[in-house]
């Protein structure tokens, strides 16, 4: 399981050993700070349509970036373990960045997916895969499942602190 956790540089290699086998690859990226049944049914549906599926995860600096300073919840390296259990997820890289562009650079995927939500919206490096012959999937997502409305309701449900 814990091989499935990689850098960039061996991903790198990874993917050009698969492409040339005629493996379609798909990429996809997040924060999986608390893994709930929306991702879970996100990956299994990206899954079904690529050979290979990579997650780009961020890195806890990266989410303290995006989301603020009281997150994430789980560390990286646990991210990555519960990620690395899923059988839908081949291989997970983390990254420091504030998006995944240098990882999606490197690895080319043919299909970059998104949840739906993204639709219409500017999704980093759709661009860049469409340019080399690849395209972007939108995912259908379960509504109402994240990861910050599952920390508001434990907040709710058991901290007398608002």
């Amino acid at each position: 399981m814990l091989n499935k956790i990689k850098s960039t540089e061996e991903l790198k290699s990874i993917v050009g050993r698969l492409k040339n086998a005629g493996r379609k690859i798909g990429f996809t990226n997040g924060c999986f700070d608390i893994l709930h049944a929306g991702h879970v049914l996100y990956l299994a549906k990206a899954r079904q349509l690529v050979d290979v599926l990579i997650v780009g995860l961020n890195s806890d600096s990266s989410i303290k970036q995006i989301k603020g300073p009281n997150r994430p919840i789980n560390n990286q390296n646990d991210r990555a373990i519960v990620l690395a259990a899923l059988e839908s997820v081949d291989y997970i890289a983390i990254f420091d960045e504030p998006t995944p562009i240098r990882l999606i650079k490197t690895i080319t995927p043919d299909i970059l997916f998104k949840g739906a939500d993204w639709k219409g919206k500017t999704v980093v490096g759709a661009d860049f895969v469409i340019e080399n012959g690849g395209k972007v999937e939108f995912i259908d997502y379960l509504e109402g499942r994240s990861t910050t409305n599952m920390i508001e309701r434990i907040v709710d449900v058991y901290c007398d602190c608002r």
